[in-house]
């Protein structure tokens, strides 16, 4: 039977009161919703869920523990030296993106003319440990997105146009990619930003979500 969207969205909810509860760590959460937005029948979405209880109810009496920040951070080893899935972006009246669970060459080469690029790196794997990103736009944009773990250095300027990411620099956690970014804009802009992982995301909103539900429980 092929699931629907709404389906979808309730299992994806039961994930989330589970990972509040204590019931499942990040990374399996991360999985599992990851498989639920993907799931297109009912044998794929049963499995996901299949071992919790419903929300709000009472469960096993060892409940697993919440995870805290430092279990969540990112592990380094794992995510470098896999063969690169790109070397390069190209946009001429267009755009290109490389994110989500993408394989950044050691030498990255991207390129925008009179168009735009995104690249973000905050679930992104390295086929090195040291990785250089060149950026070249000319009336044109390049985004770029990192993880606040992440070793980074920008290195640029701008002709007629500007190279923002001082505030990005920066060391990283224990075991880092060292990523330097070397970007020239001609008539265009270039920045790089760091944000939160989804993981880091989910987190604290869920956390803000608990938070808000123990005040309208005391009042």
């Amino acid at each position: 039977m092929r699931a629907s969207d709404a389906e979808r969205e309730r299992v994806a909810e039961s994930l989330r009161e589970a990972v509040a509860e204590g019931r499942l760590d990040m990374e399996e959460f991360e999985q599992r919703l990851d498989a639920a937005y993907k799931a297109r029948t009912h044998g794929e979405l049963a499995p996901l869920v299949r071992d919790l209880p419903a929300p709000g109810t009472a469960g096993p009496a060892a409940a697993a523990p919440r995870r805290t920040q430092d279990d969540i951070e990112v592990h380094w080893p794992s995510r470098i030296g896999h063969p690169p899935t790109s070397r390069g972006g190209f946009a001429f009246w267009g755009g290109f993106a490389r994110k989500g669970n993408w394989t950044v060459a050691r030498k990255f080469t991207a390129f925008a003319m009179w168009g735009g690029g995104d690249i973000d790196l905050r679930e992104a794997r390295f086929e090195d440990r040291h990785t250089v990103l060149r950026l070249f736009t000319i009336m044109g944009g390049i985004g770029v997105t990192v993880p606040p773990e992440l070793n980074v250095q920008v290195k640029g300027f701008g002709l007629m146009g500007g190279v923002g990411g001082s505030k990005a620099n920066g060391e990283g956690t224990p075991g880092s990619p060292e990523v330097t970014i070397v970007a020239f804009a001609l008539m265009g802009g270039i920045g790089v930003d760091r944000k939160l992982r989804r993981a880091q995301k989910e987190r604290l909103r869920l956390e803000k979500r608990g938070e808000e539900r123990g005040r309208k429980e005391l009042g």
